[in-house]
Protein backbone atom coordinates (compact mmCIF):
# COMPACT_ATOMS: atom_id res chain seq x y z
CA UNK A 1 0.00 0.00 0.00
CA UNK A 2 1.94 3.43 -0.72
CA UNK A 3 2.32 5.79 1.63
CA UNK A 4 1.22 9.70 1.57
CA UNK A 5 3.15 12.57 2.89
CA UNK A 6 -0.03 15.08 3.40
CA UNK A 7 -0.69 17.99 5.43
CA UNK A 8 -4.39 18.04 7.33
CA UNK A 9 -5.25 21.05 9.37
CA UNK A 10 -1.59 22.31 9.11
CA UNK A 11 -0.36 19.12 10.86
CA UNK A 12 1.91 16.95 8.48
CA UNK A 13 1.41 13.20 8.12
CA UNK A 14 2.24 10.23 6.64
CA UNK A 15 -1.27 8.42 5.62
CA UNK A 16 -2.23 4.88 3.41
CA UNK A 17 -5.93 6.25 2.62
CA UNK A 18 -5.96 6.15 -1.08
CA UNK A 19 -9.29 8.94 -0.79
CA UNK A 20 -10.40 12.09 1.21
CA UNK A 21 -13.42 9.79 2.48
CA UNK A 22 -10.96 6.98 4.10
CA UNK A 23 -8.49 9.65 5.69
CA UNK A 24 -11.29 11.83 7.55
CA UNK A 25 -12.94 8.22 8.47
CA UNK A 26 -9.31 6.93 9.51
CA UNK A 27 -8.76 10.37 11.48
CA UNK A 28 -12.07 9.69 13.55
CA UNK A 29 -14.09 12.21 11.41
CA UNK A 30 -18.05 11.85 11.53
CA UNK A 31 -19.14 12.30 8.09
CA UNK A 32 -22.62 12.30 8.80
CA UNK A 33 -21.72 15.98 10.76
CA UNK A 34 -21.35 19.11 9.13
CA UNK A 35 -18.21 19.95 7.80
CA UNK A 36 -16.75 21.40 4.21
CA UNK A 37 -13.40 20.10 3.11
CA UNK A 38 -10.91 21.81 0.81
CA UNK A 39 -7.78 20.17 -0.73
CA UNK A 40 -5.02 22.36 -1.66
CA UNK A 41 -6.86 25.49 -1.28
CA UNK A 42 -9.82 23.96 -3.36
CA UNK A 43 -13.58 23.20 -2.37
CA UNK A 44 -14.45 19.21 -2.59
CA UNK A 45 -17.72 18.86 -2.76
CA UNK A 46 -19.36 15.61 -0.11
CA UNK A 47 -20.48 13.72 -3.54
CA UNK A 48 -16.66 13.30 -4.29
CA UNK A 49 -15.27 12.47 -1.33
CA UNK A 50 -14.87 8.20 -2.02
CA UNK A 51 -13.18 9.24 -5.24
CA UNK A 52 -10.72 11.82 -4.73
CA UNK A 53 -7.29 10.41 -4.75
CA UNK A 54 -5.22 11.76 -2.12
CA UNK A 55 -1.42 12.65 -3.65
CA UNK A 56 2.10 12.77 -1.85
CA UNK A 57 1.93 16.77 -0.43
CA UNK A 58 -2.01 17.46 -0.89
CA UNK A 59 -2.88 20.14 1.75
CA UNK A 60 -6.33 19.22 2.95
CA UNK A 61 -8.30 21.59 5.37
CA UNK A 62 -11.41 20.52 7.21
CA UNK A 63 -14.06 22.90 8.40
CA UNK A 64 -16.19 22.29 10.91
CA UNK A 65 -19.02 24.82 11.85
CA UNK A 66 -18.46 25.66 16.07
CA UNK A 67 -21.90 26.40 17.97
CA UNK A 68 -22.43 28.13 20.57
CA UNK A 69 -22.87 32.09 21.64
Amino acid sequence: MTTFEISLNGERLATQAPTLQALLQARGYALQGAMACAINRNFVPRPEWPERALKNGDRIDVITPITGG
